[in-house]
């Protein structure tokens, strides 16, 4: 709708002294303004934006909110942020995964495959000549994992591969008892090594780097020779640090909460049956989600 608005407008104004205040004042002599003012305006009705929402329309309860993994946090001298507070949206954190390599698959009977490290899964890994393993004596996992959003999904896993075929069995009970898991992959250099957003939650087992905490020693997960599960729901805790940085709201292990080791306990009974120890059960600091062959 267009509308143009013309406005003429004249005034006549008398000044006279203020003789209230003034009895014998002599009145000032008569003045007159004349003005005329021309105004145009054009106004131009923009309908609103439409808000409604499609019928039958459901919010992915599981969705991962877009500022995951987006926002870096100033580093200490230990390579680690200062422990925030936990996201309302991770409080109970229930998230889908990300897209991985493979599809989801067609059903949900568990598999497993186990192989050498093909060349272009090692060029993405955080594997270099430096790293305290060669590439020959890492394998290859592929298999399912039971996610947050109730789904079969097909994960990765690089590890020694003279445990591989001890861990697998591990993870089918897991699977099968639907233990859910965010993501399992392979992590990448940068995710290693690169900046820290206070969120990461993968499961995982190799990945070259030192120990967490800034500590100069090599850890076993450069060797392939731990898996992390759950990190964010299952932290490590030490000289007031938190790892990952907002996971502090998963440092109560008396509220239980989905993907939390404590809520299936029997799966440190698996590891343990395999010669594994789990971190959780360590008396200098706290390591939730540290499953290893060496106890360290």
């Amino acid at each position: 709708m267009r509308r143009t608005v013309g406005l003429a407008l004249t005034a006549s104004f008398a000044a006279f002294a203020l003789v209230a205040c003034t009895p014998d004042a002599v009145p000032n002599p008569t003045v007159t303004v004349t003005t005329t003012v021309e105004a145009h305006a054009t106004i131009t009705a923009t309908p609103a934006p439409s808000q409604s929402v499609p019928a039958g329309y459901v919010p992915n309860p599981y969705a991962r909110p877009e500022w995951l993994g987006a926002v870096a946090l100033p580093v200490e001298k230990n390579g680690l942020a200062k422990p925030g507070k936990t996201p309302p949206e991770l409080v109970n954190r229930q998230l889908e995964p990300r897209p991985g390599p493979y599809p989801d698959p067609d059903s949900d009977q568990w598999f497993a495959t186990i192989s050498e490290v093909p060349a272009d899964v090692l060029a993405r890994s955080s594997w270099s000549k430096n790293c305290p393993v060669a590439a020959d004596e890492l394998a290859y996992i592929v298999m399912p994992f039971w996610g947050f959003d109730n789904k079969p999904h097909t994960g990765e896993m690089l590890i020694n591969a003279k445990w591989a075929a001890k861990v697998t069995p591990v993870f089918k009970y897991i699977y099968e008892h639907k233990f859910p898991i965010e993501e399992m992959r392979v992590t990448t250099r940068e995710e290693v090594l690169g900046a820290r957003y206070g969120d990461q939650n993968v499961t995982s087992s190799f990945e070259c780097r030192r120990s967490t905490g800034g500590y100069p020693t090599w850890g076993e997960h450069a060797s392939g020779l731990a898996i992390d599960i759950n990190p964010f729901q299952n932290p490590w805790v030490r000289d007031g640090f938190v790892y990952p940085e907002l996971s502090s709201s998963y440092v109560n292990r008396k509220w239980l909460r989905p993907g939390m080791i404590e809520t299936q306990h029997a799966i440190v009974t698996k590891f343990k049956q395999i010669g594994w120890f789990w971190g959780g059960n360590w008396t200098t600091f706290d390591d939730w989600m540290h499953f290893s062959s060496k106890n360290r």
